[in-house]
């Protein structure tokens, strides 16, 4: 029964018309100068006509244009994004954790061997040059290091290298004459 008291006077409460009116704050009006503000006739002379910037006047590259693209990230640390151009220029790279067997340092510089975080990544690149030769590159990054692979890589010569012999020589050693000492008997002392 309470409740239901409370119920009808907070009805009652509402319905009945409010006389709380909010204040209203005019705009603030300020005077007018009382010094004449001066007018600045139109220049006598003409603007002087400068010719539009050419921008892509040697840019030979204006039309390509990104036709994919795409980046993907993992929770685990692993991802791969990737990219193609108008130009048939692409490139693609994917990454991943891993844990390596390396050195690691504490706060104070202490290095020990153990185990350390670090990341894998391979992926690779196509593009053509101004002068229409096709190039293609591959790589690897990991514990093994950085491990490039293309065609157009110069390539180290190979060289047999014949060591050298070193001399021969025979020959005996001078033998010293050893000196045994008597005694006064005549006999050998060993």
């Amino acid at each position: 029964m309470k409740l239901f008291i409370i119920a009808a006077f907070l009805a009652v409460a509402a319905a009945a018309p409010s006389s709380y009116k909010a204040p209203s704050y005019p705009a603030p009006s300020y005077p007018a100068p009382k010094y004449p503000t001066p007018s600045y006739p139109a220049p006598a002379y003409p603007a002087p006509a400068y010719p539009a910037p050419a921008y892509n006047k040697d840019n030979k590259y204006a039309d390509i244009t990104v036709t994919s693209q795409s980046d993907e990230r993992n929770i685990d640390g692993s991802g791969a994004w990737s990219y193609a151009l108008s130009d048939y220029t692409t490139r693609e790279e994917s990454y991943a954790q891993k844990k390596f067997q390396g050195v690691t340092y504490d706060s104070y510089g202490k290095e020990s061997y153990g185990e350390v975080q670090g990341h894998t990544n391979k992926g690779s690149s196509y593009w053509v040059s101004p002068e229409g030769e096709k190039f293609t590159l591959t790589w690897v990054a990991d514990d093994a290091g950085f491990q490039p692979k293309g065609d157009h890589l110069p390539v180290a010569p190979v060289h047999v290298y014949e060591l050298p012999v070193a001399p021969v020589h025979e020959y005996e050693l001078p033998v010293a004459p050893v000196h045994i000492p008597f005694n006064g008997k005549g006999y050998k002392i060993y």
